[in-house]
């Protein structure tokens, strides 16, 4: 068999393979795809990213301060005991908890603010995109 004659079959195969979409249900009756359109509260999402500075990032921190005072002056007191010894891996764990908290907070709050400026950009995107004028050889 010819390269040629292969390779017709070979395409032929293909296009009878080939399925089209097929949608599972019928769209309802207002039309469209049935899902509700993407919405998007940016004043809403930098709102909360600002919550999250200011009434829980700071206060974590402190809070996590505030412990290492009073579990430094504990280890002092039971210096040389094995209390002392418990106590600072004790209060190693609850440093590492304590970042790791102020590492969430600080992405999700990164996260809204990134997810807002980039929907609000996407939408004055497609909206200028829509809005252009079209030229004279357009329809060509």
């Amino acid at each position: 068999m010819a390269f040629e004659e292969e390779w017709d079959d070979l395409k032929q195969a293909a296009v009878e393979r080939r399925t089209g979409m097929r949608l599972n249900q019928l769209a309802p009756e207002a039309g469209g795809g049935g899902a509700a359109d993407l919405k998007s509260a940016p004043a809403r999402k930098r709102a909360f990213a600002n919550t999250i500075e200011t009434q829980l990032e700071k206060p974590t921190r402190e809070a996590g301060d505030t412990v290492d005072e009073a579990t430094g002056a504990a280890a002092r007191a039971f210096a040389g005991w094995d209390t002392a010894a418990g106590l600072r891996k004790s209060h190693e764990k609850w440093e590492d908890q304590v970042n790791r908290l102020v590492g969430r907070l600080v992405t999700n709050k990164t996260q809204l603010r990134n997810a807002a400026t980039q929907l609000v950009g996407t939408d004055l995107d497609v909206g200028h995109t829509l809005r252009r004028p079209q030229s004279n050889i357009s329809g060509l």
